[in-house]
């Protein structure tokens, strides 16, 4: 396990709360909101639909922000309303972590420290997926999205499609095309072309197989993502490459 060595700089005061984008995940949800709560209670929980006892679980919790939708509407709308209720209630940046137990709240003064100490950015928690109990079809999909983003946007990352992550509210894009899972590779590409650093800082993570519920559907959501990903070459081709060409030209004039 990833031990991490934290230096929180007392100079700088962050101003964050933790979104809980959450989805029929019953027998992880309450241990995810008591471990957050060790470190904050600045927290808003998207009930994004669900039909377990989620709802039942929240009522104990009704002392913390809590946003319900009636039926599921994906986790990227999920994301951006909570983004939306945060900007609105004054929070200056948001970690969001799933809500499947995959994730160590632990974890979560390491994307604080990182920008007290060196500034903004959008932060990707960077998972080991060399770490046996990680399902093939993850490490896969996670090549093939860290390709692609490369591509887009010529920026390296080892990891980008962990949901444990630090968005600056008032720096990323108020506007996308998706709603769904494919949302977390536009915010991170769109906010890479508006010039906001996008950076890996390194998580543990856990996958219980007994716990962990994925309401990824692979034929659905990969077809999904590729279609995105087509959308995005092709602005990047056509717009982005030549726009930044343009501007690195007025820069040595």
């Amino acid at each position: 396990m990833f031990t991490p060595t934290i230096e929180i700089n007392p100079a700088k005061t962050i101003n964050f709360c933790v979104i809980i984008p959450t989805y029929n995940n019953q027998k992880t949800l309450c241990r995810v909101i008591n471990s957050v709560l060790e470190h904050t209670s600045d927290i808003i929980i998207v009930n994004d639909g669900s039909t377990d006892t989620t709802f039942d679980i929240l009522n104990l919790n009704s002392n913390l922000i809590q946003i319900h939708f009636h039926k599921n509407i994906g986790k990227g709308m999920a994301l951006r309303k909570g983004f939306q209720k945060a900007i609105s209630l004054g929070y200056d940046y948001a970690i969001t972590i799933d809500s499947d137990g995959q994730h160590f709240p632990s974890d979560i003064p390491l994307f604080v420290n990182e920008i007290a100490n060196n500034g903004d950015a959008l932060l990707i928690g960077s998972r080991n997926m060399t770490q046996e109990d990680i399902p093939k079809k993850s490490s896969f999909g996670n090549k093939f999205s860290n390709f692609w983003f490369w591509f887009e946007t010529t920026n390296k990352l080892t990891d980008t499609q962990s949901g444990f992550r630090l968005y600056p509210l008032n720096q990323i894009p108020k506007k996308y095309f998706t709603n769904k899972f494919e949302f977390e590779i536009e915010v991170i590409v769109r906010s890479a072309w508006k010039g906001i650093p996008v950076k890996n800082i390194p998580i543990n993570i856990l996958y219980d197989p007994n716990e962990r519920v994925s309401h990824f559907r692979p034929f659905i959501d990969f077809t999904r993502i590729s279609i995105l990903n087509t959308v995005l070459v092709t602005i990047a081709l056509f717009y982005i490459k030549p726009r930044d060409f343009i501007l690195s030209l007025k820069k040595k004039v």
